[in-house]
């Protein structure tokens, strides 16, 4: 057996042309870690900031792109239980994802869930650690809540539309697209509202104001959110497609009891991680066998055809997941 594998790498920083299949090690299971031989990666908007430069991998990751896939384990290292060789998993990953082979902490591997194939599973862990962290732990989500989440047709946003609509939140949300809002309502939005035609603050404002924000826009829908908020309303930022610094005013945000929170996934902690990976098991891997969610398809790719995918993800003419076929 060889000991190389095929990987994507990232040139240099730039467009999705920078990035190149070439030769790479097989990563080996280091105490507390397992190997997956993955089937399929998830594509996801951090893996194209990190292309183009923008988002630096923690200093113990691998330089390869890639959050997200599933697959058979191949290795089990020292101290691991509860996983062995030959199951078959998804996983969310520190990066190297864009690989034949990929190691992980073995707490962040999930089962794949029954009646879920590999293509779909490779979809859910980046995703659904991101919503389940941010809209539940850390947004407080409960039912009966006013639920805003902007770019509701993309990975994350059609989870948190299915999620936050089980658990009971009238879900509202923004979309590009007619088509891109039809999905939404179908997936449970209340109401799906076109950017491009509708200010989601005055229909927010019309019933009450949101209880919960999820936003990854950022610019000038920080202050948009804001007026958006119900009073004691809560806002969480998980992205920045528009930028990260806004002028915001702070008057509204002491007299209305407003909280602004926000996280990103990849710098926390492995114990951090592995809490949420509980916390799915738990609460959303029943719904997801149940069919009452599922994951969103949009496209596959060959790993060979990363840099078409990347342009595809950054065209927004997605709707759902898109997946490298490993």
């Amino acid at each position: 057996m060889s000991d190389t594998m095929r990987a994507i790498e990232i040139s240099k920083p730039g467009g999705p042309e920078v990035l190149r299949l070439t030769d790479r090690p097989i990563p080996v299971a280091r105490a507390g870690e397992i190997v997956i031989r993955l089937a399929y990666a998830g594509v996801n908007r951090p893996d194209a900031l990190q292309r183009a430069g923008m988002y630096a991998p923690p200093p113990s990751a691998s330089d390869l792109p890639g959050l997200e896939g599933a697959g058979t384990i191949t290795e089990v290292g020292a101290g691991v239980s509860g996983w062995k060789v030959g199951e078959k998993v998804c996983a969310l990953l520190p990066g190297g994802g864009y690989a034949d082979y990929v190691s992980c902490p073995a707490a962040h591997a999930l089962p794949i869930p029954k009646g879920l194939d590999l293509k779909q599973a490779a979809c859910l862990p980046e995703t659904y650690f991101t919503v389940w962290s941010n809209v539940f732990m850390r947004g407080g989500l409960q039912a009966g809540e006013r639920f805003l989440v902007h770019g509701g047709s993309s990975g994350i946003g059609t989870t948190a539309i299915q999620l936050a609509r089980h658990f009971g939140a009238r879900v509202f949300t923004t979309a590009g697209s007619e088509e891109k809002c039809a999905v939404c309502r179908d997936l449970g939005a209340e109401v799906a509202m076109n950017y491009r035609e509708a200010d989601f603050v005055k229909v927010l404002q019309a019933e009450g104001g949101a209880n919960l924000i999820l936003d990854m826009v950022g610019g000038d829908y920080i202050a948009r959110n804001i007026r958006a908020l119900a009073d004691e309303g809560r806002m969480v930022h998980i992205a920045f497609l528009q930028g990260p610094k806004a002028e915001i005013n702070f008057a509204q945000v002491m007299a209305r009891r407003l909280t602004i929170t926000g996280s990103t996934l990849r710098p926390q902690s492995d114990l951090a991680k592995a809490r949420i990976a509980d916390q799915l098991r738990e609460h959303v891997w029943p719904l997801l066998e149940a069919g009452r969610i599922a994951p969103v398809m949009d496209s596959e790719f060959a790993l060979e055809e990363a840099a078409s995918a990347h342009a595809r993800m950054e065209s927004s003419g997605h709707i759902g997941k898109i997946v490298l076929k490993i």
